[in-house]
């Protein structure tokens, strides 16, 4: 029987700096690219390789730094490093509290909180060729087309690594090695236990370098690698704003391309923004200045865009949501949204329905064919089948105090600039006159009317508004009326 693949026996994810390059009361790590934090790519990157146990270790804005990575995976082990300083400390804490719980054995993997487009492939690699080769420790390198400040990877007439040197301390000769370490590394837990013990902070830093790691394995006998990736953004971190815009434009194109690969049609890549846990089906159409956010789903055949921004919307197939901005939607099959729509949390259409142009909607359920047209609000409302809501339309569903619910049936029909003061229900079949203010319920099949006598004070403009163009005009009209020849009794019969 073929035993179960299992990953390393434990990942180590650094996440205790400082950050304050990012110039931010928000921890560096915490910051988004693709819709989510760059702590939260670096844990999907470490998960996906299946390890024992995952450790992250954390230190600056430690309870915020902390909840988030609890909401991300709970069971992860939160370490804190102490007032030690360097990365071999952070590691050193890390071994320990996982060695309280159980010695570890076998593969120890170490990477970081802000390398956000590493992914799990790469890592898998590491894993696979470290103990292949029954390595020491294996680093993770890259190849720069310029290497400035970083540390060159120095290697053997065998392709082993002898050291890492660090470009203020480089010759001529090693700054034009092209091979960078990214500090990311697969260790022996044996190796990397005893090691860390005779690291000292003995250096300029009078930090704990987890580099030194490298030379104690060598004089130990231990073999020490590379695996060497030529995509620099895998191992890229972000210490400022201008390194974290960057990463995330790349990761957006790549997310992008990815999409077009899967048979998506996206207009306009430049312009187009889809974050990392969108989902979208086969023949989905983008057009340009979309960006769709958090967990948006959009269904086959849907056109989505120009100039539309959705949050965790669900698109059903066939639909077209054009020059919309909306969040925790829910738009059935072959429907219609759009343009200049506001859809807020809650709303829900069903298929083959309308929220046309100008509309704003908050906590509606819209059911099947019906239509919103143009130029109103729903709000905290139940609107049935195949119901036509006329222009200008409004729930008046806030009492100062309360909100309350508006109820419209099926086949309903309302005029223009009908509103609805809820709490209100009307029922199926029902039609409203224009204007209509509704402040009762409406019986099924009735036609709910709000008529006043209409009242013309002639010659209020001309003696309240004297001087201004529309006296002007009154006046003029009124002085043309008064010479038209009168009418004879011929002309009256």
């Amino acid at each position: 029987m073929i035993p179960e693949t299992t990953g390393p026996a434990a990942v180590i994810v650094l996440a205790a700096g400082a950050g304050t390059r990012m110039k931010s009361r928000t921890p560096k790590i915490l910051h988004e690219i693709g819709g989510r934090s760059m702590v939260g790519h670096a844990l999907l990157a470490a998960r996906s390789i299946n390890p024992g146990r995952l450790a992250l270790v954390v230190r600056h804005e430690r309870d915020l730094v902390a909840r988030h990575l609890k909401e991300l995976d709970p069971e992860a082990l939160i370490v804190d490093q102490d007032d030690v300083p360097g990365t071999g400390r952070a590691v050193e804490v890390a071994v320990q509290a996982l060695d309280a719980q159980e010695k570890l054995a076998g593969t120890v993997v170490v990477t970081y909180g802000d390398v956000p487009l590493l992914t799990g492939s790469l890592l898998a690699d590491l894993v696979a060729t470290h103990e292949r080769e029954a390595n020491a420790v294996t680093v993770l390198t890259a190849l720069l087309d310029d290497a400035t400040g970083y540390g060159r990877i120095l290697r053997g007439d065998d392709s082993s690594v002898t050291g890492i040197r660090e470009h203020k301390d480089a010759t001529e000769t090693e700054r034009l090695i092209r091979e960078v370490n990214s500090g990311i590394y697969a260790f022996d837990a044996d190796v990397l236990r005893d090691a860390l013990v005779h690291i000292t902070t003995d250096n300029s830093q009078g930090e704990k370098y987890l580099t030194d790691v490298l030379g104690l394995a060598r004089q130990s006998g231990g073999r020490v690698a590379a695996v060497v990736t030529e995509d620099r953004w895998q191992v890229e971190g972000a210490n400022d704003r201008v390194q974290l815009s960057a990463l995330g434009a790349e990761l957006n194109r790549r997310t992008v391309e990815a999409w077009m690969r899967a048979g998506v049609t996206v207009v306009d890549p430049a312009t187009t923004w889809i974050d990392s846990a969108v989902a979208l089906d086969e023949d989905v159409r983008i057009l340009p200045n979309t960006q769709l956010h958090g967990a948006t789903t959009v269904a086959r055949d849907a056109v989505v865009g120009p100039d539309t921004t959705l949050t965790d919307v669900s698109i059903g197939e066939r639909t077209k949501v054009t020059r919309t901005h909306g969040s925790g939607a829910v738009i059935g099959a072959d429907a219609a949204v759009g343009p200049f729509t506001y859809l807020r949390p809650g709303t829900v259409l069903g298929d083959t329905g309308k929220i046309g142009a100008f509309y704003e909607t908050k906590n509606v359920t819209i059911g099947r064919g019906s239509k919103l047209s143009h130029l109103g609000y729903a709000g905290d409302a139940e609107i049935g089948e195949d119901t036509n809501i006329g222009c200008g339309n409004i729930t008046a569903n806030y009492d100062g105090e309360k909100k309350h619910r508006t109820v419209i049936g099926s086949g309903v029909r309302t005029g223009s600039n009908t509103v609805f003061v809820a709490p209100v229900t009307v029922g199926d079949g029902a039609y409203s006159g224009a204007g209509a203010v509704i402040r009762k319920d409406v019986p099924a099949g009735a036609l709910v009317l709000s008529v006043a006598a209409q009242r013309n004070a002639e010659g209020w403009v001309v003696a309240n508004r004297p001087g201004s163009r529309s006296a002007e005009l009154a006046q003029a009209a009124t002085s043309d009326s008064s010479h038209t020849p009168a009418s004879t009794e011929e002309d009256q019969r």
